[in-house]
């Protein structure tokens, strides 16, 4: 199927010609057509197939037909989870609708409210926003939503995860119930059904398998890590290498991106954090030093990245595991991009196993080990289960490991060290006579520990 059987108008098909697009993709070949037919859309896609010309081109259709109603407020709304998300969808609203006359505007947090009231106070055709400032503008009486035809919830499940649904169902509020509403979502659990019932009107359902795998050009790598000194290690050993030519490292918090970045723009290392706590202007400014080559390493996370499009990433390391399986795919897809190769370097310590265990099944492989000589890990990963057993049957239950004060990650000591005999016999007739209860809990930074009593 060509773009042209899809029934689009000459100016969006010159458009889409002029970005080198020939053929849809499954997303585009199937939810176009219900939505130029005016049904409501619960369409199941990740990030990479093509989904948002899957809603703008047939919204640019829309907004070439004469207004249901008059006024000054948007036809067509969309939000988004991040900012990054919305400026990309911006983006493609513009490329797709260069030969039109359509008037679109971005409404996101950490924009200077006064450029936002200006483009408010003129006439608007499509708005990109987030849901927090949004909603935000409208109970403010800054924005008319009455006259919205279209509306988009562009990956819904991350707007969830974010806490955002009340913010959506607030806003789809002010909107009109015979409203025309297409929802994306990378999943479809009970939440996601839960939001559909009630703002949709017998939608259309459209599945799209994504990618559960990496691309061929993308070499795996895991290194295990005993801690996060350890993970410390590996990542200076990782980025002195000249080959590493531009990286982008993910972290679990934004306190961690901030950390990590600092210590490697100490180190003499190009580097920027890049996370949600961060203004709008510095996130732009930071993204397009990126593109320019001016930063060599860029400290991540999963939300900040979403929607993060850069050219020549030759290495991606996950210094922290991430929490969904299927954002490891995302990850590391920002390497191995337009045929060029990559490399993705995974740290994995003792609590992050069984996510390990997750990422492993959903790609339906395991991860490659690898070892840096002089780097090695002291001890092999266990599951908790595995570890629980081993304790019980090895008479070590509650004994914590320790490195030798040089710091040596080669230490094979059995806990033992620097004690006699008589001291290590008294303390296991002790363990022998009492019950060891080993504790998992959750340190300030995230970080598994383990407490014996």
């Amino acid at each position: 199927m060509t773009f042209a059987e899809l029934q689009l108008t000459p100016s969006i098909l010159k458009a889409v010609n002029e970005c080198g697009y020939t053929e849809p993709t499954p997303i585009q070949e199937q939810a176009i057509p219900i939505v130029l037919a005016g049904r409501d859309l619960i369409a199941s896609a990740q990030t990479g197939t093509g989904k948002t010309a899957a809603f703008i081109l047939p919204s640019l259709q829309r907004l070439g037909m004469p207004p249901a109603a008059k006024g000054r407020g948007p036809r067509v709304l969309v939000l988004t989870p991040t900012r990054e998300l919305a400026g990309q969808v911006n983006d493609s609203v513009r490329a797709y609708g260069k030969f039109m006359r359509v008037r679109s505007a971005t409404i996101l947090g950490g924009m200077p409210y006064r450029e936002q009231l200006r483009l408010l106070s003129q006439p608007v055709d499509l708005v990109v926003a987030t849901p927090g400032r949004l909603n935000d503008h409208l109970e403010r009486g800054r924005i008319d939503l009455s006259r919205v035809e279209l509306l988009v919830l562009d990956e819904a499940d991350r707007m969830l995860d974010m806490g955002f649904i009340e913010d959506v169902e607030r806003i789809a509020g002010k909107t009109p119930a015979g409203r025309q509403t297409l929802l994306f979502s990378a999943t479809l659990d009970g939440q996601i059904e839960k939001l559909a019932r009630g703002l949709l009107n017998q939608p259309e359902m459209v599945l799209v398998a994504g990618e559960k795998t990496a691309k061929p050009e993308i070499e795996q790598r895991l290194l295990v890590a005993d801690d996060l000194e350890h993970k410390n290690s590996l990542l200076r050993h990782l980025i002195g290498d000249g080959s590493m030519k531009r990286a982008i490292v993910f972290s679990a918090t934004k306190r961690d991106a901030d950390s990590i970045a600092r210590e490697l723009r100490s180190s003499g290392y190009s580097a920027a954090a890049l996370h949600g706590d961060m203004k709008q202007p510095a996130r732009n400014r930071t993204i397009a030093d990126m593109r320019r080559g001016k930063i060599r390493l860029l400290v991540a996370t999963d939300v900040a990245a979403r929607g993060l499009d850069v050219t020549g990433i030759s290495h991606v390391i996950n210094f922290d595991l991430p929490k969904f399986a299927e954002d490891y795919v995302h990850r590391i897809g920002r390497t191995g991009r337009a045929g060029a190769s990559g490399i993705a370097i995974s740290f994995v310590s003792g609590n992050e196993v069984d996510c390990l265990k997750r990422i492993e099944r959903y790609i339906g492989q395991s991860i490659p080990h690898h070892v840096i000589e002089g780097l090695e890990p002291s001890r092999p990963l266990q599951t908790k289960v595995e570890k629980r057993n081993n304790r019980v049957r090895t008479g070590t239950e509650g004994r914590s490991r320790r490195f030798s004060p040089s710091g040596s990650k080669n230490f094979k000591g059995d806990g033992n060290r620097g004690r006699s005999g008589a001291s290590v016999g008294k303390k296991n007739q002790a363990r022998s006579q009492n019950t060891v209860v080993v504790e998992y809990r959750r340190s300030g930074s995230g970080k598994a520990a383990v407490k014996a009593s």
